[in-house]
């Protein structure tokens, strides 16, 4: 586990990522300048009116591995009814682009993982609903979308982030 995130308990990574005001097309020109990866969908959503950063606010993070779930089980609606009945609620979208920021694909797969879905609110991009995931495909390193269907299977090597309880603000 490396010393950005906390130590593993129950299937759970925890750590907290605190918001800079960045805007979503700060965003999109950070993610350029530095060599990630972002399709058009992701760059359309960071411009949009849904993405909405803030200054200040300390986002306490707890990250579900989906090694936790048997194979049947790992689905959309399991996972969030599991977060539910933890009072996890759903981040948001600035989540993504926050964790994305915070961990190297090196550090994300010391966590034994090579995706972390960011269980926001989805969102409607080309016709279908989505959720942004930090992706580790290789040496390329993605803020990619995912599609969210209740029904959809997930790999063991997947996370799935949610806020914990507390959010505060500086």
């Amino acid at each position: 586990m490396n010393q950005l995130a906390t130590a593993l308990e129950n299937g759970v990574i925890r750590f907290s990522v605190t918001s800079d005001g960045t805007t979503g097309p700060e965003w999109i020109k950070w993610f350029d300048t530095n060599g990630y990866r972002l399709d058009s969908d992701v760059r359309a959503l960071l411009k949009s009116d849904k993405f909405k950063p803030t200054k200040g606010v300390t986002y306490p993070v707890c990250v579900l591995k989906g090694e936790r779930y048997e194979d049947r089980d790992r689905v959309t609606k399991t996972i969030r009814a599991d977060a539910e009945k933890q009072k996890f609620p759903e981040p948001p979208l600035e989540l993504a682009c926050l964790i994305r920021k915070m961990f190297t694909n090196e550090q994300v797969r010391e966590m034994g993982l090579y995706w972390i879905i960011i269980m926001h609110e989805a969102v409607n991009l080309s016709g279908d609903l989505h959720l942004l995931d930090v992706s580790c495909y290789g040496d390329d390193r993605w803020l990619a979308p995912d599609y969210d269907n209740p029904d959809d299977e997930w790999d063991r090597k997947h996370g799935f982030a949610f806020l914990t309880e507390q959010v505060s603000s500086t």
